[in-house]
């Protein structure tokens, strides 16, 4: 009997071709949307997760001032001194390395091609805190740290530009005023979190830096590595307490420097982009209400023009409950035929948009499964109230409508 009423219900389907479809273009619409949003959001909650796991894990971000920025109005806050990072590195419980950054940007120049670039003076304890292995060659010596040999580790975006399809391991180039050795090449990483190409970067000996390039022995940034047995809010309680002596920051006032648990980052961007991908999802769910809507309003119009057809079957036989399945079902099949259009649309809508947003293209069968199954509840749900009138029908007076 069912196949019977499917074939009845794929019979009228196709008897009103552009009917049908308008009814379902309010379930294909929604599915798609509905789809793409939470496939785009899921994407691109993973790609920030994977920018920030590439700053480094257990690790925190120590700068001068209160944010990324100068801030305020006031004059700018002091850089560290080589004595804060000894201090942090020998007083504080749970630290496990400590990178001091001093940055300064320059144009590269070898073989008449030039790039401008960001040089970041730092130790190898960086490589330590920041795992960022190298694609060939090899990191500073502790020898040529102490003094302060030009010599540089380049990012794939510097070598691409300065060397194209050179091997630059071995090469000498100007950065600046001062001639570097290349001695090594750092594996790619793409853009970070907060903007900017990571690769774009030339890493050399924090002393070669602040004597050829800054001169001063300021440091702007410390990445302090964490032991991952230690309770990083304590650790950075103790880092606090430390820096506010060192920094004779006064009780009462306001730190003069600022933490970055890049864990805390992690899962504040993460909120942020699920609470996003939830709310424009929840929008976009409406139009698959308005969609059930469209079809309860169609298969009402069905049966009313249906009702002399109806009056037969029940006349020669036919019991409630067959009519109450074959309109049933034909809004199931309009909801289902709507939800699988709408799936294809939005793989298409994602494939197409995800390279536009720089994130990975990736399947989500769960959320398929649900867009799918929602669309066929939709069905059963705004079509049982149609199917229902159709059954209830007098034969007789259905027998006599004209």
């Amino acid at each position: 009997m069912l196949g019977t009423t499917l074939v009845l219900a794929l019979r009228s389907i196709r008897r009103h071709l552009l009917r049908s479809f308008l009814t379902i273009l309010g379930i294909v619409i929604g599915v798609a949307a509905v789809v793409t949003m939470v496939t785009l959001g899921n994407a691109t909650t993973a790609a920030v997760q994977k920018q920030i796991a590439s700053l480094g894990t257990n690790m925190l971000m120590v700068r001068p001032g209160q944010g990324f920025g100068r801030g305020g109005g006031g004059p700018r806050p002091a850089d560290f001194k080589p004595e804060d990072v000894e201090a942090v590195a020998q007083q504080v419980a749970g630290v496990t390395a400590v990178a001091p950054q001093a940055q300064t940007s320059v144009t590269a120049i070898y073989n008449g091609r030039n790039w401008s670039t960001t040089i970041n003076g730092t130790t190898d304890a960086y490589f330590e805190v920041q795992p960022w292995p190298l694609e060939e060659g090899r990191i500073f010596t502790q020898a040529e740290e102490d003094a302060g040999k030009a010599v540089c580790i380049i990012g794939s975006t510097v070598k691409t530009n300065l060397f194209a399809s050179e091997d630059p391991i071995g090469k000498r180039f100007r950065a600046g005023d001062v001639s570097c050795d290349v001695i090594g090449l750092l594996t790619t990483k793409g853009s970070q979190g907060f903007g900017g190409d990571q690769d774009d970067v030339i890493i050399m000996p924090i002393k070669t830096v602040q004597r050829r390039f800054t001169g001063s022995t300021d440091i702007r940034m410390m990445l302090v590595g964490t032991d991952a047995a230690y309770d990083s809010e304590q650790v950075q309680a103790s880092l606090t307490s430390l820096l506010r002596e060192r920094r004779k920051v006064q009780p009462g006032q306001d730190n003069d420097f600022n933490i970055f648990d890049t864990k805390q980052i992690s899962d504040t961007l993460t909120g942020t982009t699920t609470l996003l991908t939830s709310i424009v999802t929840a929008v976009a769910g409406i139009s698959l209400v308005v969609g059930g809507i469209g079809i309860m309003n169609i298969m009402l119009v069905s049966v009313t023009e249906r009702t002399r057809e109806i009056g037969i079957r029940l006349a020669i036989g036919a019991v409630a409950r067959e009519v109450l399945m074959q309109f049933l079902v034909e809004a199931v099949a309009l909801s289902c035929l709507g939800g699988l259009i709408g799936l294809v649309i939005a793989q298409i809508a994602v494939a197409a948009l995800a390279p536009v947003m720089r994130v990975d293209w990736v399947f989500y069968p769960g959320i398929n499964f649900i867009a799918f199954a929602i669309s066929a509840a939709i069905g059963v749900v705004f079509g049982y109230f149609p199917a229902r009138r159709a059954a209830a029908l007098n034969p007789i007076d259905a027998l006599r409508h004209e």
